[in-house]
């Protein structure tokens, strides 16, 4: 049997943290078994749906570099075969039509819960064999007298006597279909055979057999992962911080931080914390999964996401701190106004991708997140007049004396690499026998405007010989 998984979102907002972790447990266990992950848009509710929220979905979903395959499925225009299946449910004799309004039905399930019963619809019309009429909607004729048994791949096996439930709504009075039918239509029509959700959806589980062995179809197997908590272990909001993935790639992270701590929310393999998507594809099975609920923790991430901007390739982060990059350097007003920041200045695009690689060299052992990265090393792309040295750290200040000699004998540095520089910026020191603090602070502050950074040799490097006087003559002025 060929495994298909399916995620299937509501685009009623953005896709949230508990979302894309189950729409990743359901990629993984698909490509893991060498099966088909599907993608299900269920934009039924017609009202809430909106198609930048079905659009911010599947971004998000190709930034966790999540492909699915094709086709994508969309609720919304499948409506003439869910009713093909409510006839089949009706002509079965498993569905009847009901005509009870909400207000009657509200008042059978207060009545049953003064009696200390579980309050549900009393199956006023379930025997009386009525034909559509206008309001009327569909329930399932639920049989009374048996237990389901699931045996839930995180759960174990879960008991639920179907005296518990409803003769659940089918079929709105509208003509649209419940949640639960459109589900195990779309489930068997996708030939999905396993389905990784989260355990909010546990109660729907039971209902959803019905509707399968009612229609003669084979349900999936099922294994509900507990919700995701916050760092307080109450059910994940917003006061815990951001829960839409869209708002952490703005903050700066990179998709593979995302993935790599949405997957041990949840998922354990030994004591290993991090994995490339290829060992996770390769050592993920559900029963790996966790039963309990994990806890958010946002220092886990930080410290995830810096481990890949120091790790993976260069040039691969200089691409992803592009945006960031350029996006303080339009908020500056006075490169805003003259258009003078150093990345315009670059000759060609092999130009700026050069600079911008060389500032990941030198800045990303030091940072956290993309944007940590963009804000710590913009010094080295404003044009040197964009420099605030309004507030001179002490130190700084202690050191100046010594730039007017060391900027003379920078200039007159006839090789312009680090090495050369370096032993230049040692011999001035040996001689005069002085120690870094007392001449390094200030040469940095001058190139930079700011108290700390990489080594002063790395700075001139990148910044340039020209730019790199530019910047000690302001100072000193």
């Amino acid at each position: 049997m060929k495994v298909v998984t399916r995620f299937a979102p509501s685009p009623t907002g953005a896709l949230h943290l508990g979302g894309a972790r189950t729409a990743l447990f359901s990629y993984l266990w698909a490509m893991h078994t060498n099966g088909r992950f599907l993608l299900r848009i269920e934009d039924t509710d017609t009202e809430r749906s909106k198609q930048e929220h079905t659009d911010a979905i599947l971004e998000s979903m190709r930034w966790l570099g999540l492909t699915w395959d094709e086709p994508l499925w969309y609720q919304s225009q499948r409506k003439d075969i869910y009713t093909h299946y409510v006839n089949v449910l009706l002509e079965t004799g498993h569905a009847y039509y009901c005509t009870c309004s909400p207000e009657e039905v509200e008042e059978m399930r207060e009545r049953a819960k003064a009696k200390g019963e579980q309050p549900k619809y009393d199956g006023t019309c379930r025997e009386k064999g009525l034909s559509y009429t206008q309001g009327a909607v569909v329930r399932l004729k639920t049989p009374h007298d048996r237990e389901i048994v699931i045996d839930d791949g995180v759960r174990g096996t879960v008991r639920i006597h179907t005296k518990e439930l409803d003769d659940m709504v089918l079929c709105r009075a509208d003509g649209m279909p419940t949640y639960n039918l459109a589900v195990v239509v779309d489930d068997h029509e996708m030939g999905v055979t396993h389905v990784i959700r989260g355990d909010d959806h546990v109660a729907n589980t039971p209902k959803q057999i019905l509707i399968y062995e009612a229609l003669g179809f084979t349900p999936p197997h099922f294994a509900h992962v507990p919700m995701i908590l916050g760092s307080d272990k109450q059910k994940l909001s917003k006061r815990h911080g951001a829960t839409a993935v869209i708002e952490y790639e703005k903050q700066g992270y990179l998709p593979q931080a995302m993935v790599n701590y949405l997957v041990r929310l949840g998922w354990s393999y030994g004591d290993e914390e991090l994995f490339t998507m290829e060992e996770l594809i390769q050592y993920f099975t559900i029963e790996g999964l966790n039963s309990a609920p994990s806890a958010i923790d946002f220092d886990k991430l930080r410290w995830i996401n810096a481990h890949y901007i120091k790790t993976l390739p260069v040039e691969y982060i200089a691409h992803q701190l592009r945006p960031f990059i350029e996006d303080i350097c339009s908020m500056n007003t006075i490169t805003a106004t003259h258009a003078s920041t150093r990345y315009m200045q670059c000759g060609t695009e092999e130009e700026y991708t050069s600079l911008l690689i060389d500032i990941v060299y030198a800045y990303r052992e030091r940072v956290h997140t993309l944007v940590e990265l963009a804000e710590q090393s913009i010094c080295c792309l404003l044009h040197y007049t964009a420099l605030d040295y309004s507030l001179v750290p002490k130190q700084a200040e202690k050191g100046k004396e010594y730039l007017v000699d060391i900027r003379k004998e920078l200039e007159a540095l006839s090789s312009w690499t680090h090495d050369a520089i370096l032993s230049l910026l040692q011999d001035y020191m040996k001689a005069r026998e002085l120690q870094n603090k007392d001449v390094l602070p200030s040469l940095r502050f001058a190139l930079t405007a700011l108290k700390g950074g990489p080594d002063v040799p790395i700075l001139l490097t990148i910044l340039g010989k020209e730019e790199s006087l530019l910047r000690i003559d302001r100072f000193l002025a």
